[in-house]
This record gives structure tokens, C-alpha cells and sequence, in this order.
């Protein structure tokens, strides 16, 4: 009898590089308040946020994307050809098909590499470096492209109290390879869909066709419900990708959380009792929340201000709409 033939796994995977694209447009509280009937102190105090950045109607998810994907590959010394399969992760390419994947991967030159879109929302990218490590150690891929990209604006409404002011654009590449040592941990992942409510949008695209006085569908959030998930039950997710990977509080470097909210941020921090010496990523305060694009966006910030350096132990979390997580440990390019 023939026996099957199977792709050889490749021991170890590592992210060999990072690229990074924000919107163009500096957003102040203060631009933003007035439909809100807020301020600059009453958004800074909820979120930490002074500036969120916006990209202008010219561009969309495939601009932002191309531009974090082109820096990427530049810092890892590849071109298109060298990747074999292409992950996108957002919850704003305006067409359900084709995928914002198989177009990337055409316009980097990438085909015929595996191209998909996932819809993870804020844990997207995590999700896709999941994704990533595992095609790269089964031996299906060699070089993978893991893309968090969002154009939030297009799907906010500027009088929307709950979640509109926080919400910005960008996209954050990271290009997962093969390694002659561990350099990403086991990847702890779920949902929880009973509370798929928390974050939501207000109809759907069907009811808006058949009732177009509802207007364009737009976010939603219990800010309470949020807070309180994200705060005390992610503690525990980050917690166990740090036992997975076989490392303590002491052994992170580096900690990277979905740029959610700076109060969030500082919960989760007191939860996981991570030692004063470990650098926490803060990108929210400048970029504000992106979805897909937050932690990458917020690792090449730390990279390029020498506040995290290549070698570093990162500990990263992604959580948002779904409810969904992942979290894994990385070592930084």
C-alpha cells in the first residue's frame, strides 16, 4: 500500500520583523467632543486617550495594510515572492469578497500564496500569530505575513457615546518564519459568545437595506460589561500564556495589551502583579483603540523608541468583540 506523504514540520517559529502604518490625521479630544457633549478631561480621565489617529477617505484597509506589509518585509530582508501565506485580520474591508488577503497578497507580489481574512476584532492579530506559528512549524508555510489592520472610522457614529471617541485607524504587519530556537509560545485562545452583546453592531447590513431610514450600521458598547470582562477575566488568559510558555512575571520584559483603554491597561498590569521593570506598551494615549492593528502598532512604537529591544521577552493579549481572546509570549525581532 502507498502511504501518504506529509509536509515536515519545522521545529520553532519566530516573528522575523514588524511594520508598522497609522493614519495620517491627529484627532484631539477636543475635535471630537462637541457631538458627544463631552471634553478633552472627561475623555482623558475614562480612557487616557489625547489623540486618536484617523486615515483620510482616500484610503482604505488595503492602503493601510500594503504600507505596514511593504515595511515589514523591507526590515526582514524579503520581498512578496518569499511569503507563502497571507493572514488578514479586520472587521472593516468594505467587501465581503474577495478577501482583503488574496488582494494584498496580489499587490505585494505575494501570489500564489495562501491568502484569508479572519474577523476576530481586537484579538485578530494575535489570533493570526497563532495562525502564523502554526503553518510555519507544520511545515505548510514558510514565511507568513500577519496583518491587523482597521479603518474604524467608517463604522463610528460621532454622537455615539459608548465607543466612537476611542476608535482610531492604522495597520501592524508582522512576518512569522521558521527558527533555530522558540521565539513564540503556545497561544491560549477562546470566546465567549453569551456576551456577544457587549460590543456590537447597532443592525445589521440586511435590516439596513430593507429599512434605510435605520442609517449605516455603526459600533456599539456596554462600557461596563467591557471593563469589568477585560479587567479581571484576561488577567488569568495572559497568565496562563506565561505558564505555557514556560516563563514567570519576572522572566517578561515586555508586556503588550489590546490598547482598549489605559484604565484597562493599568487593571490588568495589578492583575497579573508584573514587576515595575517591565515596559507596558501605552500607545492608546496617541493612537487610540484599533482593533486588529492595536498591538503591533504598539510593539513598533516601543521598537523604534528603544523602550523594547530585539531579544526581549513580550508578553501580548488581544480581546474585543465576541467576546474573544488570545494571548501568547513572543520574542521581539
Amino acid at each position: 500500500m502507498t502511504l501518504l506523504q506529509q509536509s515536515q514540520p519545522t521545529r520553532y517559529s519566530r516573528i522575523l520583523a514588524f511594520g508598522a502604518e497609522r493614519g495620517e490625521s491627529v484627532v484631539t479630544n477636543d475635535d471630537i467632543a462637541g457631538p458627544i457633549d463631552s471634553s478633552d478631561e472627561w475623555i482623558r480621565q475614562r480612557t487616557g486617550i489625547v489623540t486618536r489617529r484617523r486615515a483620510g477617505a482616500d484610503r482604505d484597509v488595503l492602503d493601510l495594510s500594503e504600507a505596514a506589509a511593504r515595511k515589514a518585509l523591507d526590515a526582514a530582508g524579503l520581498s512578496g515572492a518569499d511569503i507563502d501565506a497571507v493572514i488578514v485580520s479586520t472587521i472593516t474591508h468594505m467587501h465581503m469578497t474577495p478577501s482583503a488577503a488574496s488582494i494584498l497578497a496580489d499587490r505585494l507580489g505575494a501570489t500564489p500564496a495562501a491568502a484569508f481574512d479572519i474577523s476576530a476584532a481586537c484579538a485578530g492579530y494575535a489570533y493570526g500569530i497563532g495562525q502564523a506559528d502554526g503553518l510555519v512549524r507544520s511545515g505548510l508555510a514558510r514565511n507568513v505575513l500577519v496583518i491587523g489592520a482597521e479603518k474604524l472610522s467608517e463604522i463610528i457614529d460621532p454622537t455615539d457615546r459608548s465607543i466612537s471617541f476611542l476608535l482610531g485607524d492604522g495597520a501592524g504587519a508582522a512576518i512569522v518564519g521558521p527558527s533555530d530556537t522558540p521565539g513564540i509560545g503556545p497561544t491560549v485562545w477562546g470566546s465567549d459568545g453569551s456576551k456577544h452583546t457587549a460590543i456590537r453592531q447597532t443592525h445589521s447590513w440586511q435590516e439596513w437595506r430593507e429599512d434605510a431610514s435605520l442609517g449605516w450600521p455603526t459600533l456599539r458598547q456596554d462600557g461596563p460589561t467591557v471593563f469589568k470582562w477585560a479587567s479581571f477575566q484576561m488577567a488569568p488568559i495572559a497568565a496562563k500564556a506565561m505558564a505555557d510558555a514556560g516563563v514567570s512575571p519576572e522572566d517578561v520584559q515586555v508586556f503588550v495589551p489590546h490598547q482598549a483603554n489605559m484604565r484597562i491597561i493599568d487593571q490588568l498590569v495589578k492583575q497579573l502583579k508584573l514587576p515595575e521593570s517591565v515596559v507596558v506598551a501605552r500607545d492608546i494615549a496617541d493612537t487610540g483603540n484599533t482593533s486588529a492593528a492595536s498591538i503591533p502598532l504598539a510593539t513598533v512604537r516601543l521598537l523604534e523608541e528603544g523602550q523594547a529591544r530585539s531579544g526581549d521577552i513580550a508578553l501580548q493579549i488581544g480581546f474585543g468583540a465576541g467576546l474573544v481572546y488570545a494571548a501568547q509570549v513572543i520574542v521581539l525581532p
